[in-house]
């Protein structure tokens, strides 16, 4: 089996390597964009710019003003370090208000779902969507990510 790079969220691997490796180059650029969001801006010693802001956006207003500038730091950061993963379209909206609800267990547990904050804090979050396409010279893949902040 081929490995690509080290999954993210680090889980322990049951194939005998120390952290889960990414399978296919697509699970591999998932992996890097969830990796690039959730690592804190400043929090890396070589590469001080890495990252983003989002987790500063946790106590901030939930509204349009703070949903613009959470899509900036997004577009920054993957323009900075993703080159090669085109953003179709970010959309923010008040968890609460959201109308998309898992209707089954599988949905519940999607790797292109992941939560900062726990369902008892719904009508405080926001729900970040990003589409994207993975352009890799002659073919281009296209998927998208959540972020519950």
């Amino acid at each position: 089996m081929s490995t690509y790079g080290i999954d993210y969220p680090f889980r322990d691997s049951a194939l005998g390597n120390y952290v889960q490796m990414t399978g296919t180059p697509e699970r591999e650029v998932r992996a890097d964009l969830i990796h690039l969001l959730l690592t804190r801006k400043g929090s890396r010693y070589f590469l001080p710019d890495f990252g983003t802001r989002i987790y500063e956006f946790i106590f901030e207003q939930n509204d349009s003003i703070s949903y613009s500038q959470i899509e900036d730091e997004i577009r920054e950061g993957v323009r900075n370090y993703i080159p090669n993963l085109d953003i179709n379209s970010i959309s923010i909206v008040n968890a609460e208000n959201d109308p998309e609800v898992p209707t089954s267990p599988q949905e519940e547990e999607d790797s292109r779902l992941f939560r900062v904050s726990d369902g008892s804090s719904k009508p405080y979050t926001a729900k970040v969507r990003i589409d994207y396409t993975v352009n890799n010279g002659a073919f281009s893949t296209s998927d998208f990510v959540i972020i519950n902040i």
